[in-house]
């Protein structure tokens, strides 16, 4: 593979300032119409050590409006990024539509450390390139253009330019912490590299090989390349939809197989007042216990809340904040998307809250907005709240893995309780805030949403993430069972204490 990147190509010095000015001046007409796009660009440079990967990263800096970029070096964890998911670090610096980063090492550097110092296997590699290989198409789709370069050198030409650095000169150029020991290493590094580009160089996201012997010849081939890739997404924006996604499966149009998983949940059980208090009194008092245990064992927890509007979310919330410490806490209400949250894919804002090691994330409403409004509401197309569910069960998957609790809760209640709610909303003065014009229209397509739920419980419920139905015609019951049903998943999870959520060639915590 990387014979084409030892040819020792070079560039004359006056040929490469003859030609910088009109790149230059191409690169910024081009970065001016990716801004009044909805185009996204992810520029990852990486390669072997000596290639000059800082100095490309400075030259793109200097040939592009830096107004419009951002750079990011993925080195040493902080210890914010070492108590969520791996991927949140890369999440948190994913661009706006329009604008453009620069990622110096991103989501390749680990597998690829890992797998070299024997810390995870062959087929945890291979998964960790698969799970690569699917965020990057999910971007892809989402309209993000992924332009990633792969900087060269021969053995011997490596060898003799390290060999140039002392201490402080190995400073001043910028070698990354702890990669400059890949140099005694060329031959596994190289073998290693090789496997990563080919199990993720796709038509969607490429490798460029970049031989770098020659700084001035590798600086124009790769603001070539970059240029050319966006004048070529600018010009034809769409990519090409995966067919696996358009065409899922839905229920047939026959009226017995029209009934749902919803249809099935007996609303008629509630619980006795006296019996609420006393049950509502011991199940805040584990839970408060749960909640600090959870802490000390660094488990963090997420409770996501989906419901018909006026089903008891939000009692339901308060009832287990109120035993939680809050600083242990943060309640997340999720509306209608701001303009910077629709300037990226609709999984960033939920990454975002992740919360660190032993704490809690409450989201009431959350990412399954996707393919409920959005889907019933159309401001999400057939394509994209299809794929939504294989993005979702992903995200769910890899906080699952890195040893986030994840609970899921739907209530239902019924049509006729619905409109009972509503009307004594508008008539209490303290309650009228919770009732609008959009929770009437809503109720008009009830027979739609219920579908969109079926359907989501059905391609959503995971082992590792079920969804718990909850009856919530009787508050006192409905609060009782997300009571027990918390109580009963930390207590399951909290008994793991020191289980190694390490997987796919990615760091524990």
């Amino acid at each position: 593979m990387f014979e084409a990147a030892k040819l020792g190509r070079k560039v004359d010095k006056d040929i490469f300032k003859e030609q910088v000015p009109d790149l230059r001046t191409e690169l910024l007409e081009a970065q001016r119409k990716l801004h009044e796009s909805n185009t996204s660009v992810v520029v990852i440079v990486s390669g072997v050590e000596g290639a000059g990967k800082g100095e490309v990263v400075d030259r793109l800096n200097e040939w592009l409006d830096t107004r419009g970029v951002e750079t990011f070096a993925f080195w040493d964890e902080t210890d914010e990024e070492r108590e969520r998911p791996r991927y949140w670090r890369f999440w948190r610096t994913l661009p706006a539509r329009g604008t453009l980063a620069i990622l110096f090492g991103s989501w390749y550097m680990d597998p690829m450390i890992q797998r070299m110092s024997g810390k995870c296997s062959e087929a945890d590699l291979e998964a960790e390139l698969a799970r690569i290989s699917e965020f990057e198409r999910m971007l892809t789709e989402d309209g993000t253009l992924i332009v990633k370069f792969w900087l060269h050198l021969p053995k011997k030409e490596q060898k003799k330019i390290l060999n140039k650095q002392d201490r402080e000169d190995r400073k001043r150029w910028k070698m990354a912490p702890r990669k400059d020991q890949f140099d005694e290493y060329y031959d596994d590094f190289e073998h290693m590299a090789e496997r990563i580009i080919r199990g993720t160089d796709s038509g969607i996201a490429p490798w460029y090989l970049i031989e770098a012997s020659d700084a001035r010849y590798r600086d124009l081939t790769i603001g070539r390349t970059l240029l050319h890739s966006i004048q070529s997404r600018l010009a034809s924006p769409r990519v090409a939809p995966d067919t696996t996604y358009s065409h899922a499966p839905s229920l047939p149009s026959d009226p017995n197989a029209r009934v749902t998983i919803l249809d099935h949940v007996d609303l008629s059980q509630s619980l006795e007042r006296a019996a609420y208090k006393k049950e509502l009194k011991a199940m805040q008092s584990e839970l408060t216990d749960l909640a600090w245990k959870a802490h000390a064992q660094k488990r963090s927890t997420v409770l996501v809340f989906e419901g018909v509007d006026a089903g008891g979310k939000g009692g339901a919330i308060r009832r287990i904040t109120k035993a939680i410490d809050s600083r242990l806490y943060r309640t997340i209400p999720v509306a209608a998307p701001t303009d910077e949250e629709k300037a990226h894919h609709y999984l960033w804002r939920f990454w975002r809250h992740i919360p660190r090691a032993g704490r809690l994330s409450i989201y009431d409403r959350s990412w399954y907005g996707r393919v409920l409004v959005e889907r019933v509401e159309g401001f999400a197309s057939e394509q994209e709240w299809r794929r939504a569910y294989q993005e979702i069960n992903e995200f769910e998957e890899q906080l699952e893995e890195s040893g986030v609790i994840i609970l899921k809760f739907w209530l239902q209640i019924s049509k006729e309780e619905q409109l009972a709610r509503f009307k004594a909303r508008e008539e209490t003065p303290y309650k009228q805030h919770k009732i609008t014009d959009e929770d009437w229209r809503n109720r008009e397509k009830w027979d739609d949403y219920k579908m969109a739920v079926n359907e989501m419980v059905i391609r959503t419920s995971t082992e590792y993430a079920p969804w718990t139905i909850i009856p919530g015609n009787d508050k006192p019951f409905a609060r009782i069972e997300v009571l027990k049903t918390v109580r009963d998943k930390l207590k399951a999870e909290l008994k793991k204490d020191g289980k190694q959520f390490h997987t796919h060639c990615k760091r524990s915590r």
